[in-house]
């Protein structure tokens, strides 16, 4: 698979794979000065690209980066992000500072994962009721902790 990248900002970098199995490419802020994250402060940065697959069943997925998160408490406001195939504008990244301390992002830094993953796309249909299971309505926290 081929996904088209276009700089929209001179200090943009091209999506990289880190290690020849990773499964995802760091993104890396495209900032003209480095911005700084109060704890529970929240910031869009930039990456500077837009991409195009080649292909329309497919979607990106930002996800964050476990060293960031876990040594920083940085990570993505949103959970995940999803940039969809048909999107044609600037991938930029929503970041919290979940952490106790300040959290310096510098330009260029890598702040994000992006995952290319395969789409499925559903018809949905109403229903008076749907089929019985085990698990039934059974939700949070259901089957217990050990």
């Amino acid at each position: 698979m081929t996904i088209r990248i276009q700089k929209l900002r001179e200090n943009a970098q091209i999506p990289a794979y880190q290690s020849p199995m990773a499964a995802g490419a760091d993104l890396y802020a495209a900032l003209e000065s480095p911005i700084t994250l109060a704890p529970m402060d929240r910031t869009l940065v930039p990456t500077g690209i837009a991409a195009q697959p080649d292909r329309d069943d497919c979607v990106l997925v930002i996800a964050a980066r476990s060293g960031l998160a876990v040594k920083k408490g940085v990570t993505l406001s949103n959970g995940i992000g999803v940039v969809d195939a048909d999107y044609r504008g600037e991938i930029c990244v929503g970041l919290v500072n979940l952490g106790k301390d300040a959290v310096t992002i510098a330009p260029g830094e890598r702040i994000a994962q992006l995952l290319v993953m395969p789409v499925l796309r559903a018809q949905f249909t109403e229903a008076d009721t749907l089929n019985e299971t085990e698990r039934g309505t059974g939700g949070f926290g259901h089957t217990g902790t050990k």
